[in-house]
């Protein structure tokens, strides 16, 4: 599954005025790596996934898919 350019935005949008590297030492992966999820040329684990949306305070699916979840979740 590739990274629209809506969920690229996103976590670009999320990162705000820290640097690529320094949101990267934060996760304890390369900045090679982050850039590569930025730009939809990688899709992280899971484990990845959550804690990023862990690290920006907010989920999964608003980060990677988003919305707030399906509908009937709500």
């Amino acid at each position: 599954m590739k990274t629209t350019i809506k969920e690229r935005n996103m976590l670009i949008n999320l990162r705000g005025d820290k640097s690529r590297s320094e949101v990267a030492f934060d996760l304890k992966i390369t900045p090679q790596m982050l850039g590569a999820i930025e730009r939809g040329d990688r899709t992280p684990s899971l484990q990845l996934a959550k804690k990023i949306a862990d690290y920006y305070d907010t989920t999964v699916d608003v980060v990677f898919f988003g919305h707030l979840g399906h509908k009937m979740c709500l």
